[in-house]
């Protein structure tokens, strides 16, 4: 992830754009494509030694499919309480009694490019249709279907499941808008982690957690198609 924000920033800036650090999340759907499938070829590959395969580890069965999204849904509601609350004591730590006024501002890019309507259209796109749909199951995958279940053997659950849960919270830093966001973004998906983690390790099915996932994607990356329309 940190190479992919730096070889975009790097691109943005050659051609001429202005680009901070963190870059603007509309730019996450670039560099996280390539990250996502790298992560998936690596993942088929150990798997594929160890005699399994994607499709095994994800759990995926048809006939579940109802009852796996009942679950997912359940376990959205679940996870987005202890997130938001994270988050507003996080804000209230750095900001104070000037957290709400807060708001406003962390979560607005710094630096914006001044691209035109159809290149943040394409952006927009781009994150619509590949976000969701394989950023979802690569990160269930490798963060708590293929790396805690594999460290709980030798580290027990809770130990594995808090190493997975802060990967996947310092993973999300590189979506976050300015500095302050990004530590605000580490501890609220580390929380979101650690109790997905939790849900992974005592049901043992992966799916209800990628249809959970997928859905929280999808509603964050479907107003990048309104953007453009906005600027």
């Amino acid at each position: 992830m940190a190479v992919a924000v730096l070889v975009t920033a790097g691109i943005v800036r050659a051609l001429g754009q202005p680009v901070g650090f963190p870059p603007v999340p509309l730019l996450s759907a670039v560099y996280l494509l390539p990250v996502n499938l790298v992560c998936l070829v690596l993942l088929r590959r150990v798997l594929h030694r160890e005699g399994r395969s994607v499709r095994d580890l994800l759990g995926f069965d048809r006939s579940r499919l109802g009852r796996d999204t009942s679950w997912g849904l359940l376990w959205i509601a679940v996870l987005y309480v202890p997130f938001a609350l994270t988050v507003l004591g996080v804000m209230a730590v750095l900001y104070g009694a000037d957290v709400f006024n807060a708001f406003e501002t962390i979560f607005v890019p710094d630096v914006v490019p001044t691209w035109g309507f159809a290149t943040s259209l394409v952006l927009g796109l781009v994150a619509v249709v590949t976000f969701a749909p394989i950023n979802a199951p690569t990160e269930e995958l490798v963060y708590r279907g293929y790396a805690q279940s594999g460290m709980q053997a030798g580290l027990g659950p809770w130990l594995a499941i808090s190493i997975s849960a802060l990967g996947f919270g310092l993973q999300h830093v590189f979506f976050a808008a300015t500095i302050d966001a990004m530590v605000v973004y580490a501890a609220a998906f580390f929380v979101w982690g650690f109790g997905s983690g939790i849900i992974y390790w005592r049901q043992g099915r992966l799916m209800p957690l990628v249809i959970a996932h997928f859905l929280v994607n999808l509603l964050t990356s479907l107003p990048a198609v309104l953007v453009p329309f906005f600027l």
